[in-house]
């Protein structure tokens, strides 16, 4: 190997070193936990998927897909999401199990990057899958069920913003006559781009109404009482349904008490093309992005042949660890450090503390090249060097 990459990683790969593998394995277990106490079970798919099928159904951009080809010439890519995946596995493996089904997961995903920008290319992701409900209150669980997750994994201080893309999408085809010439508006939405989305309004040189339609449409953002708002922007059958949908969502929210933790904004655009209905992310003052979020997405499972509506939602377990900070006190880190002839007590000894739930490093003093250094690791050492009590070696 060249000494120049003998180190380094590929471009967005990183180590994880093991008290942050272990936070984020511990904060995966209690968000899985919790979906298991909600009647979700979970699934794993395979690491490499067909590009015609999951690759092209994922959402994900070509230049996003790490792409490798099998010896029968197939290409295949590294999984970039989970939703098409597990859509794949409904229409095949559970092509037999009826509606509704509820799914959870705990899985690698795989995303190129172009340029060094401070993402990661590979990243853990926990999350749910509701496929064959088309209710409200599906939409609803997602959301109670994001908000328990959250606070069981020792979150606080989040909020959740909802909106709906079929709003978007309806507004958007009463002014452009196509969901396509907004694409630009999308984007700087997707962004967040406030400023640079009124640049494009006013260089679209739309009538005064569209202009200021779209122009307000960047200010939905608030409690139910904009819901009224909206549905005077859109004439079309398709956004005021969009604006029911979501009045009935916000209420279910409301019997939970949850609308706290959440805020309506009808300008919330989210990453993959396939969503259709409600939408949602999460925000953590502590982060610079999203940590998670998801929606409904009723037309994917028909392209593998297996027809019906279905919501979601996914949390980065990175972002997760970064936001809850500190877990609470870890386990004492204790090490018996023996000698030869004092193995078999070292043995029975740590048994009898690891039976009790304990942490415990057995180390032979042997392999031990400075015991001042190792021991600053540890918070306790025993130790078993030399005569027994009884004098015995």
């Amino acid at each position: 190997m060249s000494e120049p990459f003998m180190f380094e990683k590929p471009l967005g790969m990183r180590d994880v070193l093991p008290n942050l593998h272990s936070m984020q394995r511990k904060l995966g277990d209690r968000v899985l936990q919790e979906f298991r106490l909600w009647g979700y079970e979970q699934v794993q798919t395979p690491t490499l998927e067909y590009y015609e099928t999951v690759g092209k159904a994922s959402a994900i951009s070509d230049k996003q897909l790490f792409k490798l080809i099998d010896f029968h010439g197939n290409t295949l890519v590294l999984r970039p999401d989970m939703t098409a995946p597990i859509a794949r596995l409904v229409s095949s493996s559970m092509k037999d199990i009826p509606y509704p089904l509820r799914l959870s997961y705990c899985s690698s995903l795989y995303r190129a990057l172009q340029t060094e920008g401070g993402r990661p290319a590979e990243f853990a992701q926990v999350g749910v899958e509701l496929v064959g409900d088309h209710t409200a209150s599906a939409d609803g669980e997602m959301l109670l069920l994001l908000n328990r997750a959250l606070i069981q994994a020792g979150l606080d201080h989040f909020q959740v913003a909802v909106g709906h893309i079929g709003f978007l999408n309806a507004l958007f085809l009463e002014i452009f006559g196509t969901v396509e010439r907004a694409e630009l508006l999308r984007r700087q939405l997707y962004e967040k781009n406030d400023v640079g989305f009124k640049e494009q309004v006013k260089a679209f040189g739309l009538s005064s109404i569209d202009e200021k339609k779209l122009l307000k449409l960047s200010r939905l953002r608030g409690n139910e009482a904009i819901l009224a708002e909206a549905e005077q922007l859109t004439e079309s059958a398709e956004g005021k349904q969009a604006v029911a949908e979501l009045r009935d969502l916000w209420q279910g929210l409301k019997e939970g008490g949850l609308t706290r933790y959440m805020k309506l904004d009808l300008s919330l655009v989210l990453h993959m093309s396939y969503y259709t209905g409600c939408i949602f992310e999460v925000y953590h003052d502590r982060l610079p992005r999203p940590l998670g979020g998801g929606g409904r997405y009723d037309h994917l499972l028909a392209k593998f042949g297996r027809p019906g509506p279905a919501t979601g939602f996914g949390l980065r377990l990175d972002l997760l660890a970064e936001a809850v900070g500190k877990l609470e006190v870890q386990p004492k880190k204790r090490c018996l450090l023996y000698s030869r002839e004092r193995r078999q007590e070292a043995y029975r000894k740590a048994t009898a503390l690891r039976e009790k739930g304990m942490q415990v490093v057995l180390q032979d003093v042997a392999g031990v090249d400075d015991i001042d250094k190792m021991s600053a690791s540890y918070e306790e050492i025993v130790y078993l060097i030399g005569k027994t009590e009884e004098g015995k070696r």
